[in-house]
């Protein structure tokens, strides 16, 4: 699979100056495109769209510094329809206007072409197995909060804070199905996982569908596969390692791509720090390319 990916952004790299088709990227990568730019953004740690614009500043950087073309002509070759729009994207990436970088001849920032490999990093296991679930509904209450990647997540503990004894208990007392308590579910917004990112954090618990409770937010599931691991370590961080290693290593090494749905995770409540077990459920689909 990596070698997939790796084609996939050779693809990219050759249409800087063109538009891109993402779409047709991912298919080379023989993934959706909805995986394809998860996982790229669990592997290179941004966006893919971040990526590509520092790519094409960077290639833009030096046609500026050339000299050889006008700045419009520089701006329309990397897909830019006005010099404002052109510099603004130039300004991010390089903290400088194209047109001083030209009179001045700035010192630019340069985002160097990616390529994945594997690396060999001892004896790090991962407990799976692969689960056909019905649709289910989740009942509980959610919230919208920002992505963390390490540490405590202030937000998703007010929220669970937030909870009164009665509510918690109206959810234990709703008949559950697999995986059975009261969790977290974490619908993401979007494609883009990078801290800060927002998306809706619900506790609640998995239950029948068409289960109603009055003073509770619904969240209706398709039927769909799922992939969950087993994890026991300090909280939260063995939790944050487990769902980097999901994506950096379990996807790119299993005939397996990510899917749109909620991410579930069981955990029992501890102090930060403290030994706990977990189990994470990913929404997955069988892919092609293995």
């Amino acid at each position: 699979m990596l070698e997939r990916l790796n084609q996939a952004l050779d693809h990219l790299e050759s249409r800087l100056d063109q538009e891109i088709d993402m779409a047709e990227v991912a298919r080379i990568a023989a993934v959706s495109e909805y995986h394809f730019r998860r996982l790229f953004s669990a592997l290179a740690g941004m966006p893919l769209p971040v990526y590509v614009r520092r790519r094409r500043m960077t290639l833009a950087g030096s046609e500026v510094l050339a000299g050889e073309l006008t700045l419009l002509d520089v701006a329309v070759r990397y897909g830019y329809g006005s010099g404002e729009a052109f510099a603004r994207a130039f300004r991010s990436v390089h903290g400088i206007g194209p047109g001083e970088a030209r009179r001045t001849g700035a010192v630019l920032t340069a985002q160097p072409r990616m390529s994945f490999r594997v690396v060999v990093e001892g004896s790090t296991t991962m407990r799976y197995r692969i689960v056909e679930k019905e649709p289910f509904r989740v009942l509980g209450r959610k919230a919208r909060v920002p992505l963390v990647h390490e540490g405590p997540n202030a937000a998703a503990t007010a929220h669970v804070q937030s909870l009164d004894e009665r509510t918690v208990l109206r959810m234990k007392s709703l008949p559950g199905l697999e995986p059975a308590g009261v969790l977290s579910a974490v619908v993401y917004l979007s494609d883009r996982r990078e801290e800060g990112v927002e998306a809706d954090y619900w506790i609640g618990v998995v239950t029948v569908p068409g289960t109603t409770a009055g003073e509770l937010d619904a969240l209706d599931v398709p039927a769909g596969t799922w992939a969950v691991f087993d994890n026991h370590g300090p909280y939260p961080s063995a939790l944050q390692d487990l769902w980097r290693d999901v994506f950096t290593q379990w996807f790119p090494s299993n005939p397996y791509t990510s899917r749109p749905g909620p991410e579930l995770l069981l955990t029992s409540p501890v102090e930060i720090g403290a030994e706990t077990g977990s189990q994470l459920w990913v929404p997955v689909e069988r892919g092609g390319g293995r």
